[in-house]
């Protein structure tokens, strides 16, 4: 099969290699239709996280059918339409009955492997899903697959990130600030906006991304200085009552600090790979921080959204601005990595 697999620092090739088969009686081989470059792909691709395995297939975000299962899937049959989460989940165990997917005990992370061990990703024509029960959802067939893909990892996790900042009570006098609008980012604007949010900031240095933010009813701003300004002068000088941050690096992080107000929550979803914070913990003392983070659980918010998401559809062609063929995958990467011809999300298409 065809498959984008990992070379090195800046580096990926679409390699022909042996298709997946069924390891473990719970496994399903999923057909992938479709399959999206997220930005924590473009932490190894960048060498800001170390340590992935040489043709190791990327992606984490993948659409398709079932081909195959294992003797003990007993949710799913061949033909079946289905989405994934960018973990694995048995369904069962402590972390998965509180709705915290992905922190399953035998949870695993698409596309990475490491010294040998771990899971290949979705960015490839197969891909072998572990644990398929409880962590393959069926996809209805009226809806689309871009936005069955979002479900699975951008618009689960900016709902998660959003909901993170909120408070329900004050949630129509709050002052909000995000930074990073990506498609991450950008989704979490609009579940912020559906949840009832007013008054809403966005930075970015890329002014299509911005152009999107302003579209969905945030303020925004491609200069951090310019929108502490902004923030402070519609607070009386406070700040934001809630940061959202979904960049991963140290600056978006010292941003956030700035933007937010003492007393307020910051909910970081960018995944950082330094070892160090870019506020110290005095510093969060002294603002009486609250301070949220960690990976979403998907498999969860893939449960409750579709409802959300029934009255208030997607425009997926406002965050999906690019799509490739799966030959075209190292030019996807290079659009995407570094933000060509405006490029917001790029996705690979199968067959």
């Amino acid at each position: 099969m065809k498959a984008v697999c990992f070379q090195s620092v800046q580096a990926v090739a679409v390699q022909s290699i042996p298709d997946p088969v069924i390891v473990d009686p719970s496994d399903a081989i999923v057909e992938v239709e479709m399959a999206g470059l997220c930005g924590s792909d473009l932490h190894p691709f960048f060498g800001r996280e170390t340590g992935l395995d040489r043709g190791t297939v990327m992606g984490h975000e993948f659409v398709g059918r079932v081909v195959a299962i294992g003797d003990a899937v007993a949710h799913f049959t061949v033909g079946d339409r289905v989405s994934s989460p960018f973990t694995t989940s048995c369904g069962s165990c402590f972390y998965c009955s509180k709705g915290l997917h992905s922190r399953c005990v035998s949870g695993q992370l698409f596309g990475w492997r490491e010294s040998g061990r771990g899971l290949h990703g979705g960015q490839s024509e197969l891909v072998r899903v572990p644990s398929a029960d409880g962590t393959l959802m069926k996809v209805p067939e009226t809806m689309d697959s871009e936005t069955a893909l979002l479900l699975g990892d951008n618009l689960s996790t900016g709902y998660f990130g959003a909901s993170l900042a909120i408070d329900p009570e004050s949630i129509e006098t709050d002052v909000f600030s995000v930074v990073g609008c990506g498609t991450v980012g950008l989704l979490a604007i609009a579940s912020a906006i559906w949840m009832g949010v007013r008054t809403i900031f966005a930075v970015d240095p890329n002014v299509a991304r911005l152009q999107i933010a302003r579209r969905l009813g945030a303020k925004v701003f491609d200069n951090p200085d310019d929108a502490i300004a902004a923030v402070e002068s519609a607070t009386d000088g406070r700040g934001s009552d809630g940061v959202m941050e979904f960049v991963g690096l140290p600056d978006a992080q010292s941003l956030a600090y700035r933007l937010i107000r003492p007393g307020g929550r910051m909910s970081v979803i960018g995944c950082h790979c330094t070892p160090t914070f870019s506020f110290s913990p005095a510093q969060a003392y002294d603002k009486n921080l609250t301070y949220r983070t960690g990976r979403c659980p998907a498999r969860h918010y893939m449960e409750v959204l579709p409802e959300l998401i029934a009255n208030r559809p997607i425009e997926s062609s406002w965050c999906i601005s690019h799509r490739f063929s799966i030959d075209d995958a190292v030019e996807a990467y290079q659009t995407f990595a570094y933000g060509r011809d405006g490029c917001v999300k790029a996705i690979l298409q199968f067959g």
